[in-house]
C-alpha cells in the first residue's frame, strides 16, 4: 500500500484521457513564480466542535487529546487514505475485517459505533453501518477531527465511542492551488489536483483525485500457502477517483451559505485468505458513492446565530463471487443474489438538521439542535429483481450548553433524544412485520480549566447509545442466522481526565485516562434454535487506558514527536470470548531533520503489540519503520522514500498479510 500524495480526476472510464491535461497543468506550475502557499485552511462550517469553544478555523483539535490530523502531518507521513491519517492518533487503531476493509478502532469501539462524517454530514453505508476507510482519500482535506468518546450532542444519533469528521478546504486568496503525482510499488499510480478562489462575497473549492494499483509486494519472510505464493498479492488490484466542488456565498462578515458535492468510484480485488479454508474469492466491479449537500449559517440579531445542513447520498456496490482463484465462474451457492455470484446494493440517505445557536444569557453559549435522516437499503439479484429492501427514518432533538463558570473554567452539558422509526420491510421468502419504534436518551458533561499557561486541563462523562443497524436486525446471513427486529440500542458510559500543555519552548505534551462501560451491546448468540444463531443485546464489555503525546522542535533543524496507547479490553458478559483487532500497546515516533533548507529527511515508526484476530488465533506484534527524503526547490516539492524498511512480515488480521518493503516517489507543487 504504497503512499504517494497525489491522484488525478474522477469519472467512470475517463481518469486516463486526464493524465496528458494534468502534464500540462503540472508544467504551467512550474513555470510560475508565485511565493509558496500556507497549509490547507479547514472550512469552517464543516467543523463540529463543542459550542463556546470556537477558535479560529484551523483550531480543529482543541476539545480532546490527540483529536485532530492537519493537512501537513498527512502529507508529511504520506497518509493518502483516512484510515492511514488517522492510525497518526494515539488511542485509534487500524485493522482490517474478513472483506479486507480498512477498519478502525478508536479506543476498542469499531467503525459502527464512531461514525464517520465529511463536513459534518453522516456518510456510511445505512445497511451495516461500516466503512471502508481505505476507499476515502486525503487528498482534498484540511483536517480530521476525532470525537473520542465525549463528543459534541451536534454529530445526532449512534456517536457511541465519538466520531469522526473530515473537513474539507476553504480558500482565502483570489487564486490557489495544488498539483500532486505520484508512483510506487505494486504499479501504484496517484494523481490530484485541487484548486481555489475567493473573491469576497463568494468562494469555490474544487479537488480531484485518481488512485490505481495492480498489487503489492509482500515481505520475502512470507511462507507460501495453497491460497497465496509469495511475491505479489492476489487479487489485490484497485482503483478510486474521486471529484468535489463547493461554492460559498458570503454576503457579509457573518453569515454564509454553501452548496456542495463529490462523486467517488471506484473497484477493486479482495486477496483471498492465505488460510485455503477461509479464503474468498470476492470482486467487486463498482464501489460507487456520490452527494450533494447546503449548508448555511445566518446570524439572528446580536446574540443568535441559525445554522443548517441538507443532504442526500446514494451508495451502489455489487460484489461477486467466484468459485476459485482464476475468477471465471460464478458461484452458485445460497439464496437471492447470492446464488448467481452476485450481490448487488442500493442505498440511499437524505436528511438534515437545524441548529440555533443563542448567547442571550450571560456567560451561556447554548444550542438547540434537531436532526433528520432516513436510510434505504435494496437488494437485487442478476436479473435485477428485488430480494429485500428496508427503510428507516431516525429522529434527535439535542441541547448543548457551555457555561463559563469563571474566567479560566467552563462548564459544557449536552442532552439528546434519539427515535428510530422502521418504515418498511421485505425479503423475499421471509415473513417480516414492521417492528416497533426503538429510543434513547443521551447526556453528557465536560468540565474544562485553562490555566495561565497554554494549557488546558479536562473532565469529561458521556453516556452514549447506538441504535441497531438494519443488518443487525434483519440479515440471516445466507440462512445461519434468525433475525431479530426487537433490537434494542447498546449503551455506553465513558469518562476521561485529559490535559495538554507546553511543557518547553516549542514542545506540547499531552496525555489522557479514559474508561468506558459498554451495556446491551449486540452480539451473536448461537444455537438459539438448533444450529441458527441470533444477534442480541448480551455483550458487556469494558475499555479502559492511558494515551501519551509528545511533539516540538529542539531547533530549526530537528523536530521530534510521538504517542503512546494502551487500551484494555474485558469482557465481561462472556470472558472465555477474546475481543478482537486492538492490540494492548502502540506506540508511534517520527523524526524531522533539516540538514540543508531545502533538504528534509523524516522517519516515522510504530509498533504494535500483539492482538487477538479470533478466540484461538494472536496475532504476532510487528514493529515497521518508514523513511523518505524531501527536496523543496521553492514551491516544488520532490520526495523519494521506502515503508516498511525492514520488510517486516506482518498482519492486522489473519489471513490478510500487510505489504513488505514498497518504495515511493512523489511530486507536488503549490500556488
Amino acid at each position: 500500500m504504497m503512499a504517494g500524495s497525489c491522484a488525478g480526476v474522477v469519472g467512470g472510464g475517463i481518469h486516463r484521457r486526464w493524465l496528458p491535461a494534468m502534464s500540462v497543468a503540472v508544467s504551467l506550475c512550474l513555470a510560475t513564480g508565485t511565493e509558496a502557499v500556507a497549509e490547507a485552511v479547514p472550512f469552517d462550517l464543516g467543523t463540529v466542535l463543542i459550542v463556546g469553544q470556537r477558535g479560529a478555523p484551523a483550531d480543529t483539535g482543541s476539545d480532546q487529546v490527540a483529536s485532530s490530523v492537519r493537512r501537513r502531518e498527512m502529507e508529511r507521513f504520506n497518509r493518502d487514505d483516512v484510515g492511514e491519517a488517522l492510525n497518526l492518533l494515539s488511542g485509534v487503531t487500524l485493522s482490517t475485517n474478513s472483506r479486507n476493509e480498512r477498519t478502525i478502532a478508536v479506543r476498542g469501539f469499531d467503525s459502527r459505533e464512531v461514525p464517520l462524517f465529511i463536513d459534518g454530514i453522516p456518510v456510511y453505508v445505512p445497511y451495516d453501518g461500516y466503512v471502508d476507510y481505505g476507499r476515502f482519500s486525503t487528498a482534498d482535506l484540511a483536517a480530521i477531527q476525532v470525537a473520542k468518546g465525549y463528543s459534541s450532542v451536534a454529530y445526532g444519533p449512534n456517536a457511541l465511542g465519538g466520531a469522526i469528521n473530515l473537513v474539507s478546504r476553504r480558500p482565502t486568496r483570489a487564486f490557489e492551488a495544488d498539483v500532486r503525482a505520484g508512483a510506487g510499488s505494486g504499479g501504484e499510480r496517484r494523481t490530484s489536483a485541487n484548486l481555489g478562489t475567493n473573491q469576497g462575497s463568494w468562494y469555490l473549492q474544487t479537488g480531484a483525485a485518481w488512485a490505481e494499483s495492480d498489487e503489492f509486494p509482500l515481505s520475502s519472510d512470507f511462507v507460501s500457502t495453497p491460497t497465496q505464493a509469495g511475491g505479489a498479492r492476489n487479487n489485490a488490484y484497485r482503483r478510486d477517483s474521486r471529484l468535489s466542488v463547493k461554492l460559498g456565498l458570503t454576503p457579509n462578515a457573518t453569515d454564509e451559505y454553501v452548496l456542495g458535492g463529490y462523486r467517488q468510484e471506484g473497484e477493486k480485488g479482495q486477496p483471498p485468505s492465505t488460510i485455503p479454508a477461509l479464503a474468498r474469492y470476492w470482486q467487486w466491479p463498482y464501489w460507487d458513492k456520490e452527494g450533494a449537500y447546503f449548508l448555511s449559517r445566518t446570524v439572528l440579531g446580536d446574540a443568535e446565530m441559525l445554522a443548517f445542513r441538507m443532504y442526500h447520498d446514494r451508495y451502489d456496490n455489487e460484489v461477486d463471487s467466484y468459485t476459485d482463484g482464476t475468477y471465471t465462474t460464478l458461484r452458485a451457492s445460497g439464496r437471492g443474489s447470492v446464488s448467481t455470484g452476485r450481490s448487488i446494493y442500493h442505498d440511499r440517505t437524505s436528511g438534515g438538521s437545524l441548529e440555533l445557536e443563542s448567547t442571550r444569557f450571560s456567560r451561556h453559549a447554548l444550542r438547540l439542535i434537531a436532526h433528520y435522516r432516513s436510510d434505504g437499503h435494496r437488494e437485487l439479484d442478476a436479473a435485477g429483481a428485488l430480494n429485500a429492501h428496508f427503510d428507516d427514518e431516525a429522529l434527535s432533538v439535542s441541547a448543548e450548553d457551555m457555561i463559563q463558570l469563571a474566567s479560566r473554567l467552563a462548564l459544557s452539558i449536552g442532552l439528546s433524544h434519539h427515535a428510530l422509526r422502521p418504515q418498511s420491510v421485505f425479503s423475499r421468502g421471509n415473513a417480516y412485520s414492521l417492528p416497533h419504534e426503538q429510543t434513547a436518551t443521551d447526556a453528557q458533561a465536560g468540565l474544562y480549566y485553562d490555566p495561565p499557561a497554554s494549557a488546558r486541563l479536562y473532565v469529561t462523562v458521556a453516556r452514549k447509545s447506538r441504535l441497531p443497524t438494519l443488518k443487525d436486525r434483519y440479515s440471516q446471513r445466507l440462512g445461519t442466522f434468525i433475525e431479530n427486529p426487537g433490537l434494542r440500542p447498546e449503551q455506553s458510559l465513558s469518562y476521561e481526565i485529559g490535559y495538554r500543555a507546553r511543557i518547553m519552548q516549542g514542545f506540547q505534551a499531552e496525555a489522557a485516562v479514559f474508561r468506558s462501560e459498554i451495556t446491551d451491546r449486540i452480539q451473536a448468540v448461537a444455537n438459539v434454535a438448533g444450529n441458527l444463531s441470533q444477534m442480541r443485546n448480551v455483550g458487556e464489555v469494558c475499555a479502559s487506558g492511558l494515551e501519551l503525546g509528545l511533539q516540538g522542535e529542539l531547533s530549526a533543524r530537528l523536530e521530534l514527536g510521538g504517542n503512546y496507547t494502551f487500551t484494555d479490553l474485558e469482557n465481561r458478559s462472556d470472558p472465555g470470548v477474546r475481543l478482537t483487532d486492538v492490540p494492548r500497546h502502540k506506540l508511534t515516533a517520527h523524526a524531522l531533520l533539516r540538514p540543508m533548507r531545502q533538504i528534509e529527511v523524516v522517519a516515522f515508526a510504530e509498533h504494535d503489540s500483539s492482538r487477538w484476530a479470533s478466540n484461538t488465533t494472536r496475532l504476532s506484534g510487528f514493529t515497521t519503520l518508514d523513511l523518505k527524503a524531501v527536496w523543496r526547490p521553492r514551491q516544488l516539492a520532490i520526495e523519494a522514500g521506502v515503508r516498511n524498511l525492514t520488510d517486516r512480515n506482518y498482519a492486522l488480521a489473519e489471513g490478510f498479510p500487510s505489504p513488505g518493503r514498497t518504495w515511493l516517489a512523489n511530486a507536488s507543487y503549490q500556488f
